[in-house]
């Protein structure tokens, strides 16, 4: 938008941080038909890669919001990867991955082509989706049905009311700071250096790491291939090292150029971006405060080992976005917006836990740490019983087990796959349009898999009446029987309903077809879509 035009009185939800979870919640609520204002600090996307590994579900989440043509049409995919000790390789790890598959385990990618592909994806609905730059939130207070925002802007201060405000706007979150919120956990010391380099290579895209490699003795080093040629390169400085002198290109460029050396990358190179992490394992307590609620790093911060942090970011756009919804359309009652934090901080939770398992292999915090890794790398060498040991466990969907809107489900099934809390599984179907995945399906509203060979009673035409998705999996369709082994079915001539939920998890599921389960379990929720 130009720099001079104004900005709205009021907005049903305001949008602190134009990041990528920020964009993609705007994205996903101008999907629902509601309209948001993004103010975003920066005057454009994000410089040097950032964050780089989408998971599947990432990817599909962006599919939602628009991007996953993009964002599959640049990326690089990969599906495993190897550690070496010194020189040795003491790991290959392959993560569950299929031909029928929609999207690949992981893609690499830079942040910046997010953003902007997300952003692409937003024009299509200017009058949902405005994204104001150089514009930073610096004050926030609830006032009667909603939130007053004072905006800093070129122009200067803006006051913007708003139903909801949601703080996506990092780490250092000015809206956190206003409300008096403090994170919660652990700090790691052990600091990485992170650098970008163009640099043509023939090596296949897989995820590399080296403990104590002869180019960098003592330290733990990762490499990622990224589009544009570009190599993406973490390594671990000593304790010592001053921060600043440690991102220097004088002191930078030698370290890497003895790596590339020792893997046999001799094409020419030229460094892009260099920065400087070291791993947090913070959480908030709550991610709703009233009509303020928060999303992304300014809610908690995972250690990069894993790939934890954005990805979790956006899962929890897909939470949010639809619950945000249906409270503005009067389809919920606020309450709902309470399993929101129920559900992201239960997954935080887990997500701190394994990324600070990964930290503490990674980059080991004290003696005893170094000890224990190093015994288990030199195991790692000759056995292979020893080796999962050294697997960084990549970012997977959490299962809400205890989550408030769960059904608790009847009968027996012979998947636990798909149990209400579970992320709804993949199946690749056959329509009559031709294939097509499951998770297309996904990502708006309530749908209801309908498992049923012989002609669906009238009945079920009162959850469409309802404003529930109905979507009919006969065994025809079930082409390769992924869709009735993965939610549990006995055969081709058992019958079922599964209610999804519109951010592809399973809320409940029934034996038969009858309907009538299914509306009560929405009623008692207090959700009427």
């Amino acid at each position: 938008m130009p720099a001079d035009t104004a900005f709205p009185d009021r907005v049903p939800v305001l949008i602190a941080g134009g990041g990528p979870v920020g964009l993609t919640l705007a994205a996903l609520l101008a999907r629902q038909g509601i309209a948001s204002l993004v103010v975003e600090a920066d005057e454009g996307y994000c410089s040097g890669s950032r964050a780089i590994c989408m998971s599947r579900r990432s990817q599909e989440i962006l599919g939602w919001a628009g991007a996953a043509d993009a964002l599959v049409a640049k990326g690089l995919p990969w599906t495993g990867g190897r550690s070496y000790w010194r020189d040795t390789e003491v790991l290959h790890f392959q993560m569950p991955s299929e031909p029928t598959q929609r999207f690949a385990p992981m893609l690499n990618i830079q942040q910046f082509y997010v953003e902007e592909f997300v952003h692409q994806a937003m024009q299509g609905q200017p009058a949902l989706a405005d994204v104001r730059w150089s514009s930073r939130v610096e004050a926030v207070r609830e006032e009667g049905d909603g939130v007053v925002a004072q905006v800093r802007t070129a122009q200067g201060v803006q006051e913007v009311r708003c139903d909801y405000l949601v703080a996506c706007d990092g780490g250092r979150s000015t809206v956190r700071e206003q409300l008096g919120l403090q994170l919660e956990g652990t700090q790691y010391e052990g600091r990485y250096v992170i650098v970008d380099i163009v640099q043509k290579t023939r090596r296949p895209v897989e995820r590399l790491a080296w403990f104590d490699p002869p180019s960098n003795p003592g330290s733990t080093l990762l490499m990622h291939r990224q589009p544009d040629d570009v190599w993406r390169i973490d390594y671990q400085v000593r304790d010592d090292e001053d921060p600043a002198e440690a991102i220097k290109p004088e002191n930078v460029l030698p370290r890497v150029q003895s790596h590339l050396a020792m893997i046999g990358e001799h094409e020419p190179w030229e460094a892009l971006w260099i920065s400087i992490y070291n791993a947090k394992c913070l959480t908030l307590a709550g991610y709703r405060h009233g009509r303020v609620l928060f999303a992304g790093d300014a809610a908690h911060l995972v250690p990069i080992f894993g790939v934890r942090g954005l990805n979790s970011g956006l899962d929890d756009a897909g939470n949010l976005a639809w619950k945000l919804a249906a409270v503005l359309r009067g389809e919920a009652q606020q309450g709902l917006l309470d399993s929101y934090s129920v559900e992201r901080v239960q997954a935080a939770r887990e997500n701190i836990a394994y990324g600070a398992k990964s930290t503490e292999f990674m980059a080991p915090p004290d003696f005893a740490f170094r000890l224990l890794r190093e015994a288990t790398l030199r195991l790692a060498v000759a056995d292979e019983k020893v080796r999962p040991l050294i697997n960084p466990r990549q970012s997977a969907p959490v299962s809400y087990q205890s989550s408030p809107l769960n059904v608790p489900q009847a009968g027996d099934w012979t998947s636990g796959l798909a149990a209400p809390g579970q992320p709804a599984p993949e199946a690749l179907l056959e329509g009559a349009r031709g294939p097509f995945h499951l998770s297309q399906a996904f990502g708006k509203d309530f749908v209801c898999l309908v498992f049923c060979d012989a002609a669906l009673p009238e009945a079920v035409a009162e959850l469409s009446q309802a404003g529930i998705g109905v979507l009919d999996i006969p065994a025809e369709a079930d082409v390769h029987g992924q869709a009735r082994q993965r939610y549990g079915l006995d055969g081709a001539a058992a019958q079922a309903l599964v209610l999804v939920r519109p951010d592809g998890y399973v809320m409940g599921r029934w034996r038969g077809i009858d309907p009538a389960p299914v509306l009560a379990a929405l009623e008692q929720k207090g959700i009427t879509p």
